[in-house]
């Protein structure tokens, strides 16, 4: 759709770019143009939780980040084995593409864990056979051992069936310095955990190179009250014009904006 910035309205008639994989299951696409503009990566998450893609039609050319040409065409897959990359950004100052993983369910409160990853352009993250490098899902037994060495492990693992969802480079001035080019995440929450994990954004901590530290650490929190009710769901995640963080909640219908007053 033809765009100006400040635009509220669309300028002419949509053009369709490209068909992408649909059906059941993991129904979000997340967008995302490389620093150049050359490449648009789509998030494509997977039909099931931790379906045979060898044999699933329903499964072909997803669970992976797709790449584009801007006018839709020369599509490739650019990483797979990623059970559900419900958000992507680029780091601004590297061109690094990364992700925000929900992983699978089924294996008990602990496992598997949600992850954020810079993505390797060719790199295979393990889903369904494997995850967390050779480790082998207990439901394909046996299965694909010649990929247990090539199955990457993500940089910063986050409590398991915490439901992350976007996040966001901080790359503005209005926040202290030891916020410059971290990565806020939404942890939308988990609905199948005997305790409840998730439901906040968390700063993913970087070490100002494009490299994550393994580490992350709560920053927006309170949607969960002492007797577990739930009021606020974080969902996306972006930095306004002003520096100022914005968060979507799905739960309170709201949109919450967190600036920095220096005292």
């Amino acid at each position: 759709m033809a765009y100006r910035n400040g635009d509220l309205h669309g300028r002419g008639p949509v053009e369709l770019i490209a068909d992408l994989p649909h059906g059941a299951g993991h129904w979000t696409r997340d967008l995302q143009f490389s620093l150049d503009g050359k490449t648009l990566f789509v998030a494509v998450g997977s039909a099931s939780n931790v379906s045979e893609s060898d044999s699933a039609a329903q499964e072909t050319d997803r669970a992976d980040i797709l790449a584009f040409d801007p006018d839709g065409s020369h599509r490739r897959i650019y990483a797979s084995g990623i059970r559900n990359p419900s958000g992507l950004t680029v780091d601004p100052a590297t061109g690094s593409l990364w992700c925000i993983v929900n992983e699978r369910d089924g294996l008990g409160d602990d496992l598997v864990p949600d992850y954020v990853t810079h993505v390797q352009q060719g790199g295979f993250y393990g889903w369904p056979w494997w995850y967390l490098g050779p480790h082998q899902d207990p439901r394909h037994p046996g299965e694909h051992p010649d990929l247990a060495s090539s199955v990457i492990v993500p940089d910063v693992l986050l409590q398991a069936h915490s439901a992350p969802l976007q996040l966001v480079f901080y790359g503005a001035d209005m926040f202290p310095q030891q916020y410059r080019q971290q990565v806020f995440a939404t942890a939308h929450g988990s609905w199948n955990r005997a305790t409840r994990a998730g439901y906040e954004v968390i700063r993913v901590a970087t070490d100002g190179h494009g490299h994550a530290t393994g580490e992350y650490q709560d920053f927006l929190t309170g949607f969960v009250l002492p007797d577990g009710d739930v009021w606020g769901r974080p969902v996306g995640v972006t930095v306004a014009a002003d520096g100022s963080l914005l968060v979507s909640d799905d739960a309170s219908n709201s949109v919450w904006r967190v600036r920095y007053s220096a005292r």
